[in-house]
């Protein structure tokens, strides 16, 4: 069974480096693809010349992370698709074989989500020592940073979403997935190591950025998806207002500003709607999220 292997990157050519060169050591390619959207950089653009057995593509215009996909994952040609981020890697010699033994179970699997185990460690044993054990079982959604997903379901579905940027379009793929009646698994034995300095980007005011980008979407996500989304759409305003905005003047800023796109991307937004039966929603809404670290 060919697997296509998806990333997509900004900014980070060693991150990606090291990614594509633990892939290599894992990947046959006669039965394996990798396919790497450069959205928009120059910096990652000088080193494809260095890996000539990857499919790269890239834009003029930066794009962000959900259309990326979108765009990217049109060109795979694997029955199954794994999305990573690009400082995210496979661990275990045996990931292939696993994630394809989870298919097999059961032909309503249609999305694995792995393990994030996070952090930068010196080797991939380390990493794989401290990860939870547990049973798989049946979740809400899978994270960007490592996944699996069927290309006959993937393309029943709107795909990644166009009406977002980053953080959040994982929820729009799962909630129509899981209203296709499909199941999406958590199995803790399918790992990837997500080499994220929590710390660091911390530093860098990274926080704020995600902030404003979850609001903006988790607004997006109930506007197209929900029947009746008004409620649902003040009550996520008025927690961040007093859960974040009027606690930090930075905060209060990225929050007027999450205001003013979602009111001058309304039409775009609208544009998209595709309401969801109610019971898919209540079946989404009453299962568990995947385990974070």
């Amino acid at each position: 069974m060919k697997i296509s292997f998806l990333i997509v990157t900004r900014h980070r050519p060693e991150e990606l480096s090291f990614t594509l060169n633990k892939l290599k050591q894992l990947i046959q390619p006669e039965l394996h693809e990798v396919l790497v959207f450069i959205d928009y950089c120059s910096d990652t653009e000088q080193i494809v010349s260095k890996f000539q057995w990857v499919k790269w593509y890239t834009s003029g215009v930066q794009l962000g992370a959900s259309p990326a996909r979108n765009q990217l994952y049109q060109h795979a040609a694997g029955e199954v698709w794994i999305g990573l981020d690009d400082d995210a890697h496979p661990l275990g010699t045996n990931f292939i074989k696993r994630v394809l033994s989870r298919f097999r179970e059961s032909e309503n699997t249609a999305i694995i989500a792995f393990q994030e185990v996070r952090g930068s460690f010196q080797n991939d044993q380390i990493a794989m020592n401290i990860a939870r054990e547990g049973v798989a079982f049946p979740v809400s959604e899978f994270v960007g940073c490592g996944f699996a997903i069927r290309k006959d379901v993937y393309l029943k579905t709107n795909g990644f979403p166009l009406w977002m940027d980053i953080y959040g379009e994982e929820s729009a793929v799962s909630l129509e997935v899981v209203d296709l009646g499909y199941d999406i698994i958590y199995d803790y034995c399918i790992m990837v190591n997500h080499r994220k300095d929590v710390v660091k980007r911390t530093l860098e005011n990274k926080n704020y950025f995600r902030f404003e980008k979850q609001l903006v979407n988790v607004v997006k996500f109930y506007m197209v998806y929900y029947k009746q989304p008004t409620y649902l759409i003040f009550r996520a305003l008025f927690h961040n207002f007093k859960k974040y905005a009027i606690t930090d003047f930075n905060y209060l800023g990225r929050f007027l500003k999450a205001i003013f796109t979602i009111i001058v991307s309304l039409p775009d937004t609208l544009s998209h709607r595709n309401p969801i039966d109610d019971s898919s929603i209540k079946r989404f809404r009453s299962l568990k999220a995947p385990f974070y670290q």
